[in-house]
């Protein structure tokens, strides 16, 4: 890795191996930018506490590990009223990793606020798709009517679920998604959903932010 930028300690990785910044050495959200999505390097990333974001217009793929990360234990999520009447009458049917491409594909057409392009590109849907066909990537699913209205997906690291995004065509589709996500972790002795970043749909659903020092004791990291 070489320092770049000596400010806010952004690294350009390696091509040659798969390391990452510790997080000794972070000081802003943004760690490194470069390298490829061979899964190794990937999977080390997360172990890490990093993750892709987008591919800049150089074609470097930005590394990040937020100076805030938005969690939720699973025990810990917010049903409300409505969300309990989608669950129990609106028919859906929820699945696992029946269609986790559709899924991810499902998640680039999302048009998100103050964002004029998704970041999910075709590189990242080989990616994920290549580390889903590995079994380490897995997607919930919402179908209604036999049509995939709903969705999520996400890498399980160990015993953290860390969540990439989520997509909704129907009301509630989504957070039936996320429910049932929740139920399956609690039931699998997954201690916490890594949601990455602070927006109000996850802090409504219970989820809530933590120190990068916090998260990565969680994960297990000194340094």
């Amino acid at each position: 890795m070489k320092l770049i930028d000596k400010k806010y300690a952004v690294y350009l990785l390696d091509d040659d191996n798969f390391d990452f910044p510790s997080l000794d050495m972070m000081k802003d959200d943004l760690v490194a930018i470069g390298g490829d999505f061979h899964p190794q390097r990937i999977l080390n990333a997360y172990e890490r506490g990093i993750f892709p974001w987008y591919i800049d217009d150089y074609n470097y793929i930005h590394w990040f590990s937020p100076q805030k990360r938005m969690v939720l234990k699973p025990q810990d999520m917010k049903v409300s009223k409505s969300l309990k009447k989608s669950i129990a009458n609106k028919g859906f049917v929820i699945k696992s990793n029946e269609n986790f491409e559709a899924v991810i594909r499902a998640c680039s057409e999302v048009k998100r606020k103050h964002e004029s392009s998704t970041w999910i590109s075709e590189e990242f849907i080989q990616a994920y798709t290549n580390l889903h066909e590995l079994d380490i990537a897995f997607s919930i699913e919402c179908y209604l009517n036999d049509e995939l209205v709903g969705g999520l997906y996400g890498l399980l690291i160990g015993d953290i679920f860390c969540g990439e995004s989520m997509f909704a065509k129907v009301t509630d589709a989504s957070k039936v998604a996320f429910y049932h996500l929740c139920q399956q972790a609690e039931k699998n002795g997954i201690k916490l959903i890594d949601c990455q970043v602070y927006n109000d749909h996850l802090a409504s659903l219970g989820a809530a932010e933590i120190s990068r020092v916090e998260y990565f004791k969680i994960l297990g990291i000194k340094s």
